[in-house]
């Protein structure tokens, strides 16, 4: 009799479990702050390889029904490159003494980046509708699209369902397809796959952690491993949010 109970048990909670959905939404309040981490790589071979890191602040500025704003400020900027012989290295929190010939000629272009404010408008899925800089300082916008994460969908998940994104960038058409790995009080754990085609062709992989409660990607890696033109490239993208 007590196997019996303990086998009904086991199975109750085993089925709770994987009935368990979570709808997954931004749900901001007006004044949230958040740091985010961003480090990237790219390799392209011979050709040219960047290691960067970029932390940005995002303020949220109101919100209303399932609608937010947002102004986003570049905190820092580091990074070395290597292109056709050359390297370059910069960091924003160097004074000119310590910054190469290089170096000063990035932060020139590197400086008014950091001074402008990025505004966004989206909403609680994750669908950005609007981005402006001031002042508008050519390159920032791009910058300000690394910190776009997932689109959620509109009907709850649970493990195992999967959805699609599409993004446009460069030349270049990015399907996403994320699925639902696990579910947890705490966060919700997706799988991510897809490809990429246009300029470039190949494949997405990564896993990204949403806080179940504030609906915000935690930690997002990605990696995208690509050809054009007979050239391989890869790009690898972590990125952390953290709430202040």
């Amino acid at each position: 009799m007590k196997k019996l109970l303990t086998f009904l048990v086991v199975a109750f909670t085993m089925t709770a479990t994987a009935q368990e959905s979570a709808l997954l939404r931004l749900n901001y309040a007006s004044g949230d702050s958040y740091i985010m981490d961003l480090q990237l790589s790219q390799d392209m071979g011979t050709m040219m390889s960047m290691d960067m890191g970029m932390k940005m602040k995002q303020t949220i500025t109101s919100v209303s029904g399932d609608t937010y704003e947002s102004t986003m400020k570049i905190a820092s900027i580091a990074m070395d490159m290597s292109q056709g012989g050359m390297n370059v290295s910069y960091d924003s929190s160097k004074s000119d003494d310590e910054l190469d010939a290089s170096g000063k000629m990035m932060q020139a272009q590197m400086a008014p980046m950091l001074q402008a404010v990025i505004s966004m408008k989206g909403n609680n899925l994750g669908e950005v509708s609007e981005t402006t800089v001031e002042p508008n300082v050519p390159g920032t916008a791009d910058l300000a699209k690394q910190s776009s994460g997932v689109v959620y969908p509109k009907e709850a998940v649970r493990v195992g369902d999967t959805w699609t994104m599409s993004k446009s960038e460069k030349g270049m058409t990015m399907d996403f397809i994320y699925k639902v790995a696990s579910i947890t009080k705490e966060v919700v754990v997706l799988d991510v796959s897809g490809k990429v085609a246009g300029m470039a062709e190949g494949s997405i992989t990564g896993k990204i952690n949403v806080d179940r409660n504030s609906g915000v990607p935690s930690t997002s890696n990605v990696a995208m491993d690509m050809a054009a033109q007979g050239q391989k490239m890869s790009i690898k993208t972590t990125i952390t949010m953290t709430k202040q």
